[in-house]
């Protein structure tokens, strides 16, 4: 990491290397990175309030143009918020999932990839991180689990379908953050915001959804149970019957490129 004010220099191309123009980093992205640092070695929490403006020009040795520009990057990327008005400024986000959703999102509409392909990822990662909840086995986990499955259990008596969806989908938004690994629980949580937002409407007939509450309850007995293979095996068992009943009553979805949301 390099010391607040100090510009980046561009590195030189090897003898070995095409000679090509690689733009140096600017003073704002440098300074970015600085902020962000320094958040993280401080500890800061969601709400807690950065030096100001003028303070970060002195302390970091840039101009004004720089931090706004630094401030504004990070803005976008969902890790810092701007208060407006007196006693306002720059303040630690609420960074999370759906920030990194949002940017995921834009790369993923750049790259035309698909909901099919999404959901090939959701298929991949939902099952891992269940047998990795269940080698945990965190009380926190188990009362959560417990939770989302009566919540699914409520959820499909009610004739109500935002009721129903609210219900079905807790116990994966569960799932999707217990692994104990930040890095998948991150990307779990962030693909199913992504594939929630387009594919919510797209729910069980009445019909299946009881089948639904049974395998939400299988899965969640298996975790608690510490019973990883068999709870990883559940889980995408219950991705692949769901994947199926999709593709079937709605085909066109599976080739839609994912939206920047």
């Amino acid at each position: 990491m390099m010391e607040p004010g100090v510009q980046r220099e561009e590195r030189q191309p090897s003898g070995d290397e095409p000679a090509r123009y690689r733009r140096p980093e600017k003073v704002s992205e440098a300074l970015a990175r600085d902020i962000v640092h320094d958040m993280v070695n401080r500890g800061l929490e969601p709400g807690a309030m950065l030096p100001s403006e003028l303070e970060m020009v002195e302390h970091y040795d840039v101009g004004r143009a720089s931090v706004r520009e630094a401030l504004r990057i990070l803005e976008v990327q969902g890790l810092v918020v701007i208060r407006p008005g007196r006693g306002g400024g720059p303040m630690v986000a609420e960074a999370g999932a759906k920030s990194f959703a949002r940017t995921a999102s834009l790369h993923f509409q750049v790259a035309r990839a698909t909901f099919r392909e999404l959901i090939e990822a959701r298929l991949a990662l939902e099952p891992m991180m269940a047998g990795l909840a269940a080698a945990r086995r965190d009380p926190d986990t188990v009362a959560a689990l417990t939770h989302a499955v009566e919540l699914t259990k409520e959820a499909m008596v009610s004739e109500d379908s935002d009721t129903y969806i609210r219900g079905a989908t807790a116990f994966h938004d569960t799932v999707a953050g217990v692994s104990g690994n930040r890095i998948l629980d991150l990307v779990g949580k962030s693909l199913k915001i992504i594939y929630t937002d387009r594919v919510v409407r797209y729910v069980y007939p009445p019909s299946h959804r009881h089948m639904v509450a049974d395998s939400h309850e299988e899965i969640a007995e298996a975790i608690v149970k510490g019973r990883a293979k068999i709870a990883e095996e559940l889980m995408r068992e219950h991705m692949i019957d769901y994947t199926a009943q999709l593709e079937q009553r709605f085909p066109d979805l599976f080739d839609e490129i994912v939206d920047w949301s």
